[in-house]
């Protein structure tokens, strides 16, 4: 009987775990694990209702129990010690008797990208080619697939990991999503591919993405203690507000809901994404605290359909109708103000060849640089590479075909980290920096001195007389030249609240002794996260 349930060390431990690939690793990793502590023990395979339903999309699947229950029943009959479980997998609150005893180590959390290769256009972001047809069976994956690329055709696909991947192979599909977890686990080649990795912070991941549960009955107290030499608290806590959000929202529709928690310089960075329906772009959310304490609670305050939003946003920049944010801020009816107070005027027209020959990185720190650059149609050398400084400046560049082997996003927000960071990889070499004149040349300054820099100022920035005043509720600022044009002739109204896009545009407004919001990512998708935090 369960209630008189205690755990034998002198026998084998039972694991039960599904059958397919990757359970089977994750159920031998933990099988090895236990071995390394001095425990011997031996898989069950049991065939779960998930692996049999083969109609229903994953979203539908996972987190409702239809990959655990019947591993949960032999746990709770006697015949299983412990069952290995993708954390995902698990409904948010344990079966009566049961429990999570320990957590794995957490494999990377990102989603990769897979396209074919014939199938691959560079100038699109995401690389698949216009109007390509994508497999995913994950409704929060085509949430935030469609709200960055709305040309896109999404199409249904199940099946294991070697089973998806086989089924894109075949063509039945121009790219798939997968976790990259499984597909790391089991060592897939992927050579065949065009493999882009998206990482957590931008494409949000399922609640313990990456992460293994190991799951026991309540009363095995001697086991729960031994399990404890596995556990990684740590990574229990993080997910812990994953779950805790996910939980919140159980008992609505299935909807398109991805939580990514993680700690990073003693603060605990969390982005969620929301959509109501599968096609409706997403409200995504960066909360940044010094603890956990009533975190899910707080996100999912700030989701509740009561709650109102700031009426309108003046953002010195022209937001296109293609616009992610314009789209989403239309998405809930807000009042838009968009104009660029500056105006840009190119420094060259001609381009001499030589600059280029032997060049080993092309370093952008904006979309203007790149714009005014490529307008002098530069032939580069094979061996050169580019280096941008967050994802604006990657789109800009993939717009023209080129994708950058560096991008500073993917090292922090704060300028100086991105360019310590570049240094470590161009240190050395020779880096051209077309950029505005008079730039402020921090990551330059970073870059050794056997580096040979090579500045070229490609356009110059003049700023707008007489700007008229914005009452909108908020203000963004895309740059330090636009704040200046802004305040010449206008203050801040009382009650309006200010994002600026970059450490640099903030330190503005620090001389101006005024409070302001950077969000998490310099872009469309950082600012649409940042008005919605407010």
């Amino acid at each position: 009987m369960p209630g008189l349930s205690t755990f034998p060390f002198h026998t084998k431990i039972i694991i039960g775990t599904r059958g397919s690939d990757l359970a089977l690793w994750q159920a031998n990793a933990v099988k090895r694990q236990l071995e390394g502590i001095g425990l011997v023990a031996e898989l069950k395979i049991i065939k779960t209702q998930g692996d049999s339903i083969l109609n229903l999309r994953l979203d539908k699947l996972e987190g409702k129990g239809f990959f655990t229950k019947e591993l949960e029943e032999e746990l709770l009959k006697g015949t299983i010690d412990l069952a290995v479980h993708s954390h995902k997998d698990l409904p948010t609150v344990n079966p009566p008797g049961l429990m999570v005893a320990a957590v794995s180590e957490r494999e990377d959390p990102s989603e990769l990208l897979l396209i074919l290769k014939d199938c691959v256009e560079l100038n699109q972001r995401l690389s698949v080619k216009y109007g390509g047809r994508v497999g995913t069976s994950s409704n929060r994956r085509r949430a935030q697939l469609l709200a960055v690329r709305p040309d896109l055709e999404v199409a249904d696909l199940r099946g294991n990991v070697p089973t998806r991947i086989e089924k894109l192979a075949d063509e039945d599909y121009d790219a798939i999503i997968i976790a990259k977890a499984g597909v790391s686990r089991l060592g897939v080649n992927l050579d065949q591919f065009y493999v882009e990795e998206l990482d957590p912070t931008d494409f949000i991941p399922a609640p313990a993405q990456g992460v293994l549960a190991i799951q026991i009955r309540e009363n095995d107290k001697a086991l729960f203690e031994k399990l404890q030499a596995l556990h990684h608290a740590d990574v229990a806590e993080e997910i812990g507000v994953e779950r805790g959000v996910l939980n919140l929202f159980e008992g609505g529709c299935h909807m398109p809901l991805g939580c990514y928690c993680r700690k990073n310089d003693d603060k605990f960075q969390v982005w969620t994404s929301k959509a109501g329906e599968e096609e409706a772009i997403p409200d995504r959310l960066f909360l940044e605290t010094d603890n956990t304490a009533g975190l899910p609670e707080r996100i999912v305050a700030k989701y509740a359909t009561e709650r109102k939003l700031i009426e309108s946003v003046f953002i010195t920049r022209d937001l296109p109708e293609s616009s992610y944010l314009r789209q989403w801020l239309t998405k809930h009816s807000i009042h838009i103000d968009d104009r660029s107070l500056i105006r840009t005027f190119p420094t060259i027209h001609k381009l001499d060849s030589y600059i280029l020959r032997n060049v080993d990185w092309v370093f952008f720190s904006s979309k203007n640089a790149i714009e005014y650059f490529f307008k002098l149609d530069p032939q580069f050398a094979k061996k050169t590479k580019f280096g941008v400084i967050g994802r604006g400046s990657e789109d800009a560049l993939r717009r023209l075909g080129k994708k950058p082997e560096f991008n500073g996003e993917e090292d922090g927000i704060d300028t100086a980290d991105i360019a310590e960071a570049f240094a470590k990889i161009a240190n050395g070499s020779t880096v051209l920096f077309p950029g505005a004149k008079e730039s402020l040349r921090t990551v330059q300054r970073a870059l050794t001195p056997d580096t040979t820099v090579i500045d070229l100022p490609v356009y110059e920035t003049v700023i707008e007389d007489n700007v008229a005043q914005s009452f909108a509720k908020v203000l963004v600022f895309t740059s330090p030249s636009n704040v200046d044009a802004y305040f010449a002739d206008n203050l801040l109204e009382p009650g309006q609240q200010v994002i600026c896009i970059g450490r640099s545009t903030g330190k503005k407004f620090d001389e101006m002794g005024v409070k302001y919001t950077l969000p998490f990512s310099p872009d469309e998708i950082g600012l649409a996260e940042a008005i919605f935090a407010l």
